[in-house]
């Protein structure tokens, strides 16, 4: 069997869809007329540009699916704030031949340090060949997500909120603020905390509002370098919730708390960070000349349904957290990558019954990991003496390898096991980028189909060789005869049996064609 021959993706022009059953949906009105099929003209509409819906269009893209991003701002971001991009996002990345161009425009950090800010190295051996953070500005990574759905053939329209949408069992009919109305298969609302899309649903976002608040911003100093490095030293042994670093160009990051907690429609004023930054520190650095400013609380929330009929939700508009440990961003990517090839195959009409509902029970626990992590987190920022006294005993528990891996394995999500039923601790986690004959496996997904890497060279994906790849390597880096895996990289069978691997195939990629 020839491991390098792979099946073209069949033509964005053959889109189908299975039959879809809307009962017990909610709101949902019933079948649509002739008019309204022919009408469709996209299967999958985004609400929100950001990089869970640019990402989310790319993948589906790379299925032949017609998508329409739609983003109520007329430009990108201006502000150039550094976002983190953890193990999983990088491996994700590598997977779709992202991560070179990602490379280009970071700057590659050690992978430790991120729990709760406590000051300890990453594991020695962290299971990835992208054991690492890279920092990257905010508007970079849109950017670059946005031009690779556009490059992959997805629609972008700027300046174009959703103000509301109605839906029946053939598709949704969204209507723009200008009155304009667009009509999909899918809606997906990637548009935010504060979600038009999850609004319009009725869906509750239950949680706790802001307790806290925190000023963030860029801009210039007036005293020299050594003299903040030592005032943010003495500050920073009790308050973690309080630094300025060098960002460049003579700039400064400045992160303090607010006074309170305000409308975080309203941006802060650079009066309000030299009144904190005299509060705490005794001086204002004599700060001027900001590049941005912006403020964000410690809400903590999650959408209790991630879908109602043929609208779902991903990213912020799903969940929101503080940001310590550095984790929103990343979440909403993987979001993405784990819905991507499941709403792909609900359109084109081989998923099986079962799959698209895998999304909320995979991804909903993950989130509620998340939340409770970055509420452990929140707690020990704190000044008071009970959380400090904890800090200081977790800080001593993570000299002990076991702890400090089980918490940086669980911020950069490369510890998550999806449940698959019984069989080895590998089943059901992503699997790590190895060296295969073809180069690396990552280098094998690049289009987002399933791969079954065979070691026995006596297997044979057969009738799912239109969305699932074969590569057969006797010298992989594996400790198991063959692996299936998802498009999402995570392992879906292990095994040397013909019939058992037909029976996983089946189970998550449909009936055969042939």
């Amino acid at each position: 069997m020839d491991s390098e021959k792979f099946t073209i993706e069949p033509s964005s022009n053959d889109t189908v869809e299975r039959e879809f059953t809307v009962s017990d949906v909610p709101g949902l009105r019933s079948s649509a007329s002739d008019a309204d099929r022919k009408s469709l003209m996209f299967d999958v509409i985004i609400a929100g540009c950001g990089p869970t819906g640019a990402m989310l269009a790319a993948e589906l893209r790379l299925h032949g699916v017609r998508v329409l991003v739609l983003e109520k701002e007329t430009e990108p971001k201006s502000f150039v704030r550094i976002v983190g991009l953890h193990v999983r996002s990088l491996e994700l990345m590598a997977m779709r031949g992202l991560l070179d161009r990602m490379l280009e425009h970071g700057r590659q950090r050690p992978a430790g340090g991120f729990f709760a800010a406590i000051n300890k190295p990453a594991p020695k051996g962290l299971d990835s060949a992208h054991a690492y953070l890279l920092g990257i500005p905010q508007p970079v990574i849109e950017r670059l997500l946005e031009e690779h759905a556009i490059r992959r053939g997805a629609q972008v329209r700027r300046g174009c909120a959703v103000a509301g949408f109605e839906q029946d069992d053939q598709g949704v009919t969204v209507e723009l603020a200008d009155g304009e109305q667009v009509r999909s298969r899918y809606l997906v609302g990637c548009d935010g905390g504060r979600s038009t899309v999850r609004k319009l649903l009725g869906v509750g976002f239950p949680g706790e509002p802001s307790r806290t608040e925190t000023l963030m911003g860029e801009m210039e100093v007036g005293v020299p370098q050594e003299e903040i490095a030592a005032k943010v030293t003495q500050i920073g042994e009790t308050n973690k919730r309080f630094w300025l670093r060098p960002v460049g160009g003579g700039a400064y990051s400045v992160v303090a708390p607010a006074a309170g907690v305000s409308d975080r429609a309203e941006p802060p004023t650079l009066e309000d960070f030299k009144q904190q930054l005299r509060a705490i520190a005794g001086t204002d650095f004599g700060v001027h000349s900001p590049r941005w400013l912006s403020r964000f609380g410690d809400a903590t929330r999650l959408a209790e349904r991630y879908r109602v009929g043929r609208v779902l939700l991903a990213g912020d508009a799903a969940h929101i957290h503080p940001p310590t440990g550095g984790q929103g961003l990343n979440l909403g990517l993987q979001d993405a990558f784990n819905l991507g090839w499941k709403l792909a195959a609900q359109i084109r009409g081989w998923a099986p019954r079962t799959l698209l509902d895998t999304y909320q029970s995979e991804r909903h626990p993950v989130a509620e990991d998340v939340l409770d992590n970055t509420r452990a987190q929140m707690e020990l920022h704190s000044t008071e003496p009970g959380p400090q006294a904890v800090r200081r005993l977790l800080t001593e528990l993570m000299d002990f390898d076991e702890v400090n891996r089980y918490l940086i394995e669980k911020i950069t999500a490369i510890g998550i096991r999806y449940d698959f039923g019984e069989g080895p601790d590998l089943l059901g986690r992503r699997m790590r980028d190895i060296d295969v004959k073809q180069g690396r496996l990552y280098g094998l997904l690049h289009r987002g189909r399933g791969l079954l890497l065979d070691r026995t060279e006596r297997l044979a994906v057969g009738g799912w060789s239109d969305r699932v790849d074969y590569a057969a390597d006797p010298t992989a880096a594996l400790d198991v005869p063959c692996v299936l895996l998802r498009p999402d990289g995570h392992v879906a069978w292990i095994g040397d049996d013909q019939q058992d691997l037909d029976d996983h195939l089946s189970r998550w990629f449909g009936k055969p064609a042939n």
